[in-house]
């Protein structure tokens, strides 16, 4: 890895950029109290980003080129910085900006999640005076600090699986001038030894609430997270937790989407072809594939099917197909155009997934296409529901 030497910043300068950010959030509606201002007025975000890399789409597909800025470019670097973007700070798990010279393919592992998400979700979790905090996926480092300036370090504990990035935010945190306990780990066994915590929120999404979050955060207390799956379809949800490995809440409004946890990504597709060929029923299709990219459809999709990953092939002389596969039950759907503006579904193996999309997404229009807020989680010993509406409504289980 090549070390860069960090540019000088203009302290007053960078003060001046956190004044605007938190200006541009407020308008937005985003920073909802003059506390949460104050932080980001405070916080360095610099200081977790130092270096990044910068999308750009070209015909070769999504490019990342490297921003490590030298002397002279301290000025655009930190307006940049002080935007409210996401800034992607390692690709493939393994590549930081300063290992690369130029434009380069892979894909996002680590970023500095864009602030107004950052703080609309701790304003979700809102941490009071004297509560103790568990930050599952440091990233960078700047949400954590943004929590330590809230309270103190010694409420604060993050976790990062990464050990890269653990170290990266650990340095960033110390430059800010933090010092809460940051340990490397698989976050979804949470950090038994800081416990218990009064709230727990997670920068990285779940398939499902793991069950040492539940042990490790008080009765009456908070867990934020994002409830996603391998479809891709995602949902944030604030549950209360009670006694004995239970929560319940319900999904807050917007649009939220992490990576998911690394210890539950999915499974490669390697084998996949000789799925697709086994024997097949086909007929028409009820639903066609745009639910598949719509927010609040995909999320329904997503729950009727949990271990489904999506695969669009092209053909060498036909349409596009649309495939759902089921690699652990051994099933599959396909969707090919019919020629009339609709399309036929061809569905092999013991599960029949786009049967039970299509009914999922029945029941959700049945009841009037709502939005997220209207679904909610609750979370047993025994299972984990997503309701529609009340919690004795219709549901699907999260996979265990």
């Amino acid at each position: 890895m090549t070390e860069h030497a960090p540019v000088a910043v203009d302290e007053v300068r960078a003060a001046e950029q956190r004044k605007k950010l938190a200006e541009q959030l407020q308008r937005g509606g985003h920073l909802r109290s003059a506390a949460w201002r104050a932080v980001v007025e405070t916080v360095p975000r610099h200081e977790f980003t130092r270096a990044f890399f910068r999308r750009a789409e070209t015909p070769q597909g999504t490019l990342w080129a490297p921003v490590v800025p030298g002397p002279g470019e301290a000025d655009a670097w930190l307006h940049e910085v002080y935007t409210d973007h996401t800034l992607v700070t390692q690709l493939d798990g393994h590549v930081h900006p300063g290992d690369v010279e130029g434009p380069v393919l892979g894909d996002p592992t680590s970023s500095s999640t864009l602030p107004s998400l950052l703080v609309r979700m701790l304003q979700d979790l809102d941490p009071r005076n004297g509560d103790r905090v568990l930050v599952v996926g440091v990233g960078t480092g700047y949400s954590t600090a943004l929590v330590c300036e809230r309270l103190s370090s010694e409420q604060v504990t993050g976790i990062e699986t990464d050990e890269a990035a653990a170290e990266r935010a650990r340095a960033g945190i110390k430059a800010a001038g933090y010092d809460p306990a940051v340990i490397t780990g698989d976050g979804l066994l949470g950090c038994p030894g800081n416990a218990p915590y009064n709230k727990l929120i997670a920068f990285c999404s779940v398939r499902s609430i793991p069950e040492a979050w539940l042990e490790q955060v008080r009765p009456g207390g908070t867990i934020v997270t994002t409830v996603s799956g391998w479809l891709y379809g995602s949902g944030l949800v604030r549950l209360t937790v009670g006694d004995g490995g239970r929560a319940e809440g319900r999904f807050l409004p917007g649009t939220v989407s992490f990576m998911i946890a690394r210890s539950q990504a999915a499974p490669s597709l390697t084998g996949v072809s000789g799925l697709l060929v086994q024997a097949a029923e086909e007929r028409p299709a009820r639903v066609g594939p745009e639910v598949l990219s719509d927010w609040t459809p995909q999320f329904v999709a997503q729950l009727a099917v949990p271990g489904a990953q999506y695969l669009g092939m092209a053909t060498d002389d036909g349409p596009m197909l649309d495939h759902l596969v089921d690699l652990s039950g051994k099933s599959f759907a396909t969707l090919v155009p019919d020629g009339q503006d609709g399309y036929l579904v061809r569905q092999g193996g013991p599960l029949r997934l786009w049967d039970a999309v299509e009914e999922a997404i029945g029941t959700w229009r049945k009841a009037g296409e709502p939005p997220q807020d209207e679904f909610g989680l609750t979370v047993t010993p025994r299972h984990q529901r997503v309701w529609l509406g009340s919690p004795d409504g219709p549901g699907w289980a999260l996979p265990a």
